[in-house]
């Protein structure tokens, strides 16, 4: 209950100082990205806590823990048992993610998303990718995908993990190791069954040449996957330069993999006459209408609370938000900022000179700054698949741009740095977590 009611009120910390910092504190911290972007940021916080907290009821259950690590599947034998399919996949990989780092003894990470799940397991970015391809694309649901952006990034410059325990879901050995998921399995985790496709068939109930279609369509996104699956770490990232190049490789392959799917999606619905385009859309909305089912059922007392932190997430979505001014909320975020980057202490502690200094703020803004390009701001999923997926490609293509931009901040940050200098960087994230 402690942990829970934490990360709720980090959350509301999160919107509540970013709606009413000023733009004035945007020069007074250093954030070029503007406040703007923060409250865009803490959205994904709070709409992720009252939407999908159920998960972390689930990443207390030992059952699904044991379950998944005598498996080694980070899927668990008992995945079908949950009706709302974000709760085991929270469980499983918060499970997998913790059971390497400080030794499986912390109940919870901070580069943790908000619905319970981890985007960084490991060595290992984004482990259900094709999954959320897949519900994103075929059913409109972009939950988990939305949540990928700054703090995963953030996670890759100052990853928690020690080295050994990086390695340990490399080359398990001795006792400890065989209780962590290998990189190789947790990318298995992309693998769902593919294409749903007696559902799609059931549904619009094709004719010869349209089920030949949809039986091409889910070959391509079987091949999608394997696309995905060519891009897990075969070793363990040394360094935050290495884990950046993992997050592009990973997105890369999400990318290719929607290429890989655009065609075949095109040629299948185009063959289906409106009446069944129609009854294929309708999955999206059969999709939704049962996740919000869920969240009916398991709605606790706070249910009022969390409809009016949504409210008040949603306003910093809007086109004309406008931050107010207010000195507690602005002293409440220079904390928050100072924990995330301790760029004075960082300084003295690497002993950076001027240059190296300015290099390291650059690469604070140009990181901050994907609060806001990589928002987690709802938005109404488009009717088609086609517009689906091409809204899906656009934000992955937004992410490797700014993967991209990061990781050319940190190569100028760290050119002129020593052996030592770069250590102690590395170090930063380990002893956070500590």
């Amino acid at each position: 209950m402690p942990g829970r009611m934490g990360l709720a009120l980090a959350g509301a910390v999160l919107v509540v100082a970013a709606v009413l910092l000023p733009d004035r504190a945007e020069a007074q911290f250093g954030l070029r990205g503007g406040p703007v972007g923060v409250a865009r940021f803490a959205v994904g916080h709070v709409i992720g806590l009252s939407r999908l907290r159920h998960s972390r009821m689930a990443v207390r259950g030992g059952r699904y823990r044991s379950a998944a690590l005598r498996s080694q599947d980070p899927r668990g034998a008992d995945r079908s048992q949950l009706s709302n399919p974000y709760v085991m996949r929270a469980a499983l990989t918060a499970q997998a993610a913790l059971a390497g780092w400080q030794g499986g003894r912390r109940p919870q990470g901070w580069w943790r998303h908000p619905d319970g799940s981890y985007g960084w397991v490991g060595p290992v970015f984004w482990p259900f990718a094709h999954d959320d391809l897949t519900n994103a694309i075929v059913f409109g649901d972009t939950t988990s995908l939305s949540l990928y952006g700054y703090g995963d990034i953030y996670a890759a410059l100052f990853t928690p993990y020690a080295a050994t325990e990086l390695a340990a879901y490399t080359v398990p050995q001795g006792r400890r190791a065989r209780k962590v998921p290998t990189a190789e399995t947790l990318c298995e985790a992309s693998d769902t069954g593919g294409l749903p496709v007696e559902r799609i068939a059931s549904a619009v109930a094709p004719n010869e040449a349209q089920r030949t279609a949809l039986d091409e369509l889910s070959s391509a996104w079987n091949a999608a996957r394997d696309t995905i699956r060519t891009a897990c770490p075969a070793q363990t990232p040394g360094n935050a330069a290495e884990r950046l190049g993992l997050m592009r490789e990973r997105v890369e392959a999400m990318i290719k993999a929607i290429d890989t799917m655009e065609a075949p999606l095109s040629k299948f619905v185009g063959l289906l006459n409106d009446d069944q385009k129609a009854r294929l859309n309708a999955l999206a909305n059969e999709r939704r209408a049962a996740l919000a089912s869920y969240q009916s059922k398991n709605a606790d007392k706070n249910a009022g609370k969390d409809a009016s932190k949504d409210a008040q997430a949603a306003k910093a979505c809007q086109a004309d938000y406008d931050p107010i001014s207010d000195e507690n909320a602005q002293r409440q975020y220079e904390q928050l900022l100072q924990q995330q980057w301790p760029a004075a202490d960082t300084a003295t502690t690497l002993q950076l000179d001027e240059v190296a200094r300015a290099r390291f703020e650059v690469l604070q803004d140009t990181t901050l700054r994907t609060m806001q390009t990589l928002s987690a701001c709802p938005t109404e999923p488009a009717a088609t698949p086609q517009a689906r997926l091409a809204a899906v490609k656009t934000r992955l293509q937004t992410m490797l741009q700014a993967v991209g931009a990061i990781a050319d901040a940190l190569d100028d940050f760290q050119a002129d740095l020593s052996d030592e200098q770069k250590a102690g960087f590395e170090a930063i994230g380990p002893k956070r977590g500590a």
